[in-house]
């Protein structure tokens, strides 16, 4: 089965809703945890590349994308477009929930109204990053190619540094991100936080 890595088209949008969706559960399918099915990829996924489109590539084979990895060059900057530009009419669309909601759906939406909040590693490692992908593409070291890829255009835009988190359930991630060079920064209750410093 070929693969091919190539940049984000706009036409690409709802795969990286519908693959958010699937690996959403510490890498796992959530698409049962979930009453509304793009909840996820507003937060984590739809974001990054609609604003840093250059930052954003997707994995493709036979039948269609399968994997991405999309962050942006500097987390204050992507944190300020979020509250400013993003999220508001998110916050119009999904009122906050009464407190006694315990889903995941309210979780989420919370997350919606409390916005993206900057790591206090963001000035050291500028960057933050999402990947995934769809379990006939993993394993093959195709998710070594998208972080490549993803941290050379990095490197292209002199960024010096970039990090990220993932949750303590997700032990696959947590083993790939070690490979891939990553290293350990802080730990918390829910998981932890890696960074990579670049040549940028």
């Amino acid at each position: 089965m070929g693969f091919t890595i190539r940049p984000y088209q706009p036409a690409d949008l709802p795969e990286l809703y519908r693959i958010c969706l699937l690996t959403g559960d510490s890498g796992a399918d959530a698409s049962g945890l979930y009453r509304d099915p793009e909840l996820l990829g507003h937060f984590y996924a739809a974001p990054y590349a609609i604003r840093e489109p250059d930052l954003t590539f997707v994995l493709t084979d036979v039948q269609g994308v399968c994997g991405y990895v999309l962050g942006c060059r500097d987390s204050y900057d992507f944190a300020a477009w979020m509250e400013n530009e993003w999220l508001p009419p998110l916050r119009q669309k999904y009122p906050l929930p009464p407190e006694g909601d315990t889903s995941r759906d309210a979780a989420m939406i919370r997350l919606i109204h409390k916005g993206y909040i900057p790591s206090r590693w963001a000035r050291a490692y500028p960057a933050h990053l999402h990947i995934d992908l769809l379990p006939r593409a993993q394993g093959q070291g195709l998710g070594r190619k998208l972080m490549n890829t993803f941290l050379e255009r990095l490197c292209e835009f002199k960024v010096r540094g970039v990090h990220l988190g993932v949750g303590r359930r997700n032990v696959g991630a947590v083993a790939f991100y070690r490979r891939v060079g990553f290293e350990l920064l802080e730990e918390f209750p829910w998981g932890f936080e890696y960074g990579l410093k670049l040549e940028g």
